[in-house]
């Protein structure tokens, strides 16, 4: 079959290569009557419109920007914080008619996503800054910004107040009676970017706890997930009563919920045997069995500003600029924390 092309329409209206370029291209340049003729003989002759590929290299942009997970790119849209952040993201981009391109940082065979993939920047999601993937965006000279991980110099980075959300919920339990408290949180992988999170969170219980004289118990949770959550609970409901944590404050919301489901299979009440406190508010939070008290993040706002900042850097040549912002979390009380040894007697 003859491929068409351009000139094939052009010859067929009878008008120049550039004439029907401008049809696809820049409309506003032609009559309504012309342009209408030309896409009219490119339907019939079965042309689908430029290359994007050439169109890219002429305009010197490619429309789409990258957004960067750490290996376990699939986990990522069975995260509810993950996928609130690539809806707030594509729906910034929206007006501007950009695309977005999900990139792992894994290789397979010859194609390296980060190296190989057309963009006009990219946003760094979870994912560590030393890794080969990150290396490769930066070496192409990428407008980038990095996101929930260590401050790169050199580039925008946006953070939430991991540290002062984790201040509030410890201070919560403190305040409560709670003396014997435990951590349930993520320790088994420290070369992603999760791990500054950790860190961060980590940093904000232990600051409280340690001003308290409190020594708390930590347990690793293998994963952020609901049954990572019920099996790192177990270590803790094995204790003894009388050295059994009263109260647990959990890395992310899917923990605190494996860790509530753990004590309520042993028919132990939450919270008046155990208070749980999560982390990100996910929407499920305040429809668990009792609704979850949590440290809310603003999860839209963190996408929106992200994209805003990779805009503005990709509209801006020259050298790119440190700007580390970070965006705010509230402590939200619910029933799943109480004094020790009995409910809560009002909660929002």
């Amino acid at each position: 079959m003859t491929r068409v092309t351009l000139q094939t329409i052009a010859d067929a209206v009878g008008v120049s290569r550039m004439t029907v370029s401008n049809a696809f291209s820049r409309p506003d340049q032609l009559s309504a009557d012309l342009r209408d003729r030309i896409l009219e003989t490119a339907e019939r002759l079965g042309y689908t419109g430029p290359d994007p590929a050439a169109r890219a290299l002429a305009k010197g942009s490619s429309g789409t920007i990258g957004l960067l997970f750490t290996d376990h790119l699939e986990q990522s849209f069975l995260d509810e914080i993950a996928a609130r952040f690539l809806s707030a993201i594509s729906g910034e981009l929206a007006p501007s008619g950009r695309g977005m391109t999900l990139l792992s940082s894994r290789s397979k065979g010859d194609l390296v996503p980060t190296r190989d993939i057309p963009m006009d920047g990219a946003l760094v999601y979870n994912c560590g800054a030393e890794s080969e993937a990150v290396d490769w965006l930066r070496r192409r000279k990428l407008p980038l910004v990095f996101v929930d991980q260590e401050p790169v110099r050199g580039y925008p980075c946006l953070n939430v107040d991991d540290r002062g959300g984790a201040r509030a919920a410890a201070e919560h339990l403190v305040r409560l009676g709670h003396r014997r408290i435990a951590l349930v949180t993520r320790m088994d992988e420290p070369r992603v970017a999760s791990s500054y999170t950790v860190t961060s969170r980590m940093e904000g219980w232990r600051a409280v706890l340690d001003g308290a004289g409190l020594e708390p118990i930590v347990v690793n949770a293998t994963a952020s997930t609901e049954d990572a959550g019920h099996d790192a609970a177990q270590a803790l409901l094995d204790l003894p009563t009388k050295r059994r944590p009263t109260a647990v404050l959990a890395y992310s919301d899917r923990i605190a919920v494996g860790v509530m489901q753990a004590a309520q299979d042993r028919e132990l009440i939450v919270p008046n045997d155990l208070s749980v406190v999560g982390f990100d508010d996910a929407f499920f939070a305040e429809h668990t069995r009792p609704p979850l008290t949590t440290v809310r993040q603003d999860v839209h706002r963190k996408g929106a500003e992200a994209t805003a900042l990779l805009m503005e850097a990709i509209g801006r040549p020259g050298p790119q600029r440190s700007d580390h912002r970070l965006l705010p979390t509230e402590l939200v009380v619910r029933a799943s924390t109480s004094r020790p040894g009995r409910p809560q007697a009002s909660h929002r």
